[in-house]
């Protein structure tokens, strides 16, 4: 029923990540998505994960009380349990005890989480970041900077469109802070260190997807992408219209990157855009944006604040 023009249907999406925990109730129908309620908590279950290869007892409860709330705002919505669906992604393939946590999230959201792969991590990014774009705006190269891992993904998309490449990389905000930014705030030695990390993933990226410089488009995504675009706005609150599809230039981040590294976290908190609970990674993940724009020699890129959670959302089945 959910591809007939007049008839919509209720789904809703859950991305459990390394730093926040999302969630998307939406209506589709054949004209397209609808977003009803889109919520965002940070919940670090990504936490020590890197070096111990386990999710914290702290970080689990942390994820589960913010799946209580969920749980509760799609039974508001009256969303059909056949229509949700959960995604775990990189804090959770990295984890040994994660069937543990599995468990938790099937009790308290009435769905077991899926183990997303780097790749089908990307693809599920693409879509959704892609799908309010017009096709002539491609090949479209979209990287999704998370807490534990980046994806990047080649693509065109239309009647005839296609995945050209995709390849995930273990480089994330959560993961760069945990590695190398343990100082407030750090010397600029860690900071070249962090990047260095991460354009040594980015040339696997280049030889991966050795169509990337085919891209029209460059697409960023993600809590990191958003927060340097809302820094350079200057936006006291957040809001979605003035972040999506903002164009980010090479300029404005090594601009917000210098601010940021260079500021304590007590300093950096007051800048207008930045999320206080988002302090502590912001500048591991601006390593990782800055080493984007530097290795694949970007002028801008296209922010976009449709995402994996809008193509776990279109990818579920409603007839």
């Amino acid at each position: 029923m959910g591809d007939d023009l007049g008839m919509a249907t209720r789904v809703a999406s859950i991305d459990i990540g390394t730093n926040s925990t999302r969630l998307l109730v939406a209506e589709v129908d054949g004209l397209g998505l609808t977003t009803l309620e889109r919520l965002m908590r940070i919940t670090r279950l990504g936490q020590g994960v890197d070096e111990t290869r386990g999710l914290d007892p702290a970080a689990v409860d942390r994820t589960v009380t913010v799946l209580r709330e969920y749980r509760d705002v799609i039974d508001r919505f009256g969303v059909d349990a056949t229509h949700i669906r959960v995604a775990a992604t990189s804090a959770s393939r990295d984890a040994a005890n994660r069937d543990e946590f599995f468990d938790a999230v099937e009790s308290t959201v009435g769905v077991r989480p899926e183990l997303l792969s780097g790749e089908e991590e990307a693809r599920l990014s693409f879509l959704g970041a892609t799908s309010d774009l017009a096709p002539e705006q491609g090949p479209f190269l979209v990287f999704d900077l998370g807490g534990g891992s980046t994806e990047f993904v080649l693509g065109t998309t239309g009647p005839d469109g296609e995945i050209i490449g995709s390849r995930s990389t273990d480089v994330g905000c959560v993961r760069l802070t945990e590695r190398f930014l343990q100082s407030d705030p750090p010397p600029p030695e860690d900071l070249t260190a962090a990047i260095s990390y991460t354009e040594s993933w980015l040339d696997d990226v280049m030889i991966s997807i050795p169509q990337h410089a085919d891209a029209k488009t460059v697409v960023g995504l993600a809590g990191t992408v958003s927060t340097v675009a809302a820094v350079e706005i200057g936006l006291a609150t957040y809001d979605r219209d003035q972040i999506h599809h903002f164009v980010l230039t090479k300029a404005a981040v090594e601009d917000v990157f210098r601010t940021l590294a260079t500021e304590k976290r007590a300093d950096r908190i007051h800048n207008p855009g930045l999320e206080e609970a988002r302090a502590d990674v912001i500048v591991g993940g601006c390593c990782a944006l800055v080493a984007i724009f530097r290795r694949f020699a970007l002028d801008e890129v296209l922010v976009s604040e449709a995402d994996i959670l809008d193509g776990l959302a279109r990818s579920i089945p409603v007839a």
